[in-house]
């Protein structure tokens, strides 16, 4: 019953967008049609905003 809680709770539309985001940068860096640092800099911006604002929503 938790299991199925927590994966109902991954599945929200910030969710699956951060996710989306992050393959895609991923997937374009290993093609090489973006450098991998500028890569890691926009999956660290998306995920940073993501895991603040769930701390927000906690605190």
């Amino acid at each position: 019953m938790e299991f199925v809680k927590n994966l109902a709770s991954l599945l929200k539309v910030k969710t699956i967008v951060t996710l989306v985001v992050m393959g895609v940068f991923a997937v374009l860096a290993l093609k090489g049609t973006i450098t991998a640092d500028n890569a890691m800099i926009v999956i660290s911006m998306v995920v940073s905003f993501y895991f603040g604002t769930q701390h927000e929503k906690k605190a």
